[in-house]
């Protein structure tokens, strides 16, 4: 990193100066009473492995964390607004710190939140609160239909789907490793399945998206042989076929030059330092029924794993087609995941980002009841994805039909994002989100693994507490009438009035 670099060389400089003046001038040795400290503050914050932002920039780096000590409210004017000062939430990637660091979360002085504004939310509490059941373990899903001949125990919360290349090595085998130690599964995002995926042994849901990324011919189009290959790996569990994504729906992946590295592109099967933009649809198949013969496809050659595909809800025709298309072959996912058009942790345009793709919980909502209506969702597990970042969270998609869900942007925060929104420019301070070996240095695989797995942990604890407060036995019988919304200064709704079964 060049602030790592430019410090050492400025240290050496000053300390081989301050010798050779001294047989001038003795008096010079007085400047080490100011030079002496900041070099011993240097050298402690390159050798130190927490945080990213000091090993990244020794003695600078400091201001960041003086300026959040004193008042955490100050930081929202150097890394918690967009590029258009839109201001990004504190509280819940405070929280996230704090659950992935395993520090007190508790806050003081009530609620943080503005519970007269339009929009709050909230679960009803029951005065015949149950006794949270930590000793049963954190909850799983098994995953797997009628055709499925390896289904897999999911944990409830997962990490959501994020590329290498996208993100560094380092992150990746820091999710991976975390995974691994709290027993949840990462997706590989996609970008194709890299030897830092499997490293650590952690369950990995393998991504197929429309540039086939790690299973593609020379051609760009969709090879059997790779694919049965990779997906028949111990560690790939399940297998998602990605159709759209909510931070850009209908467009594609981008990989920038700058992050498309000689090893990046033998992973993916593309040429090196070029932009990589995936398609944005796929060649494979181009109708509801070749989507499931494909469905059918991958089962085959993957021995029998759950195959599912991930979208973000456009057209609900088009959906309602697809649950036919199921419907006529006899052949559907074991698995959907509805990604909100509000989900993302990459780069897109940002008339993509905010205006297109329909939002996490009306596109939940209409999946699952579109799914009753054709009586398919008794095969088929629906897995939520967008801002999952609380046990809140978890529990309003849940009461909306989703059986676990997938979080990206808390993921990245336990491995030491600090949204500096650097991701799409190869700089990213903290080493998350950039292939500049010099900044992924800063990140410690062995220190953020530890902060995933916590943060996982402890959010799935939130999340048990918060059903027994309101008297729910389990994750199965939340229901849309436990969730509440403010819908005007003197207007209630439950969710079971704002989305009604249709």
């Amino acid at each position: 990193m060049k602030a790592r670099n430019t410090f050492i060389l400025t240290s050496i400089i000053i300390i081989v100066s301050i010798i050779l003046i001294y047989f001038i001038w003795r008096p010079v040795l007085w400047s080490l009473i100011f030079f002496g400290p900041l070099i011993l503050i240097g050298y402690s914050d390159i050798l130190q492995h927490k945080q990213a932002i000091r090993r990244n920039f020794p003695v600078i780096g400091h201001g960041r964390y003086l300026l959040e000590s004193l008042r955490p409210e100050i930081m929202q004017y150097f890394v918690e607004t967009d590029t258009e000062g839109r201001p990004i939430n504190r509280i819940f990637r405070t929280l996230v710190y704090q659950r992935s660091k395993k520090v007190n979360d508790t806050s003081p002085f009530g609620t943080q939140m503005d519970v007269y504004k339009v929009g709050y939310e909230w679960i009803d509490h029951s005065i015949y609160a149950k006794k949270p059941e930590h000793g049963k373990g954190l909850p799983r899903i098994k995953i797997g239909g009628r055709n499925c001949r390896q289904p897999y125990s999911a944990s409830l919360l997962n990490i959501s789907a994020m590329s290498y290349g996208a993100l560094s090595k380092n992150a990746i085998m820091a999710m991976n490793k975390g995974a691994g130690m709290g027993n949840f599964a990462q997706n590989t995002g996609e970008g194709g399945l890299s030897e830092y995926h499997l490293k650590y042994g952690g369950d990995l849901v393998w991504q197929i998206g429309t540039g086939y990324f790690g299973c593609r011919d020379k051609n760009g189009n969709f090879s059997p042989e790779m694919f049965r290959e990779k997906a028949n790996r111990d560690n790939v569990k399940m297998i998602e076929i990605k159709i759209s994504q909510g931070a850009k729906p209908g467009h594609g992946g981008i990989l920038p030059a700058s992050k498309n590295t000689p090893e990046i592109a033998a992973i993916r099967g593309v040429e090196p330092h070029t932009d990589v933009h995936s398609p944005p649809m796929h060649s494979a198949f181009s109708t509801p029924v070749e989507l499931m013969q494909f469905v059918k496809e991958l089962r085959n050659l993957s021995g029998g794993k759950p195959i599912g595909f991930k979208l973000c809800l456009g057209k609900k025709k088009e959906f309602e087609e697809i649950c036919q298309a199921m419907v006529e072959t006899g052949v559907s996912p074991d698995f959907i995941t509805v990604d909100g058009g509000e989900g993302g942790t990459g780069a897109a345009p940002v008339e993509f980002s905010n205006s297109l793709g329909m939002p996490l919980r009306e596109g939940l909502a209409f999946a699952y009841d579109t799914l009753t209506r054709f009586n398919l969702k008794k095969d088929i597990k629906l897995i939520a994805s967008g801002k999952i970042l609380s046990g809140f969270h978890i529990a309003r998609v849940l009461a909306l039909g989703a059986d676990l869900c997938n979080s990206a942007r808390a993921m990245m925060l336990a491995t030491g994002c600090i949204q500096a929104l650097q991701c799409n420019n190869n700089t990213c301070p903290v080493g998350v989100a950039t292939q500049n070996k010099q900044l992924m240095k800063g990140l410690n695989v062995e220190d953020k693994a530890k902060r995933v797995c916590n943060f996982h942990h402890e959010t799935l604890r939130s999340f048990i507490e918060l059903m027994a407060a309101a008297g729910i036995s389990g994750p199965s019988d939340i229901g849309r009438e436990h969730i509440n919304r403010r819908v005007s200064a003197i207007q209630i709704m439950n969710y079971a009035q704002l989305y009604p079964l249709c």
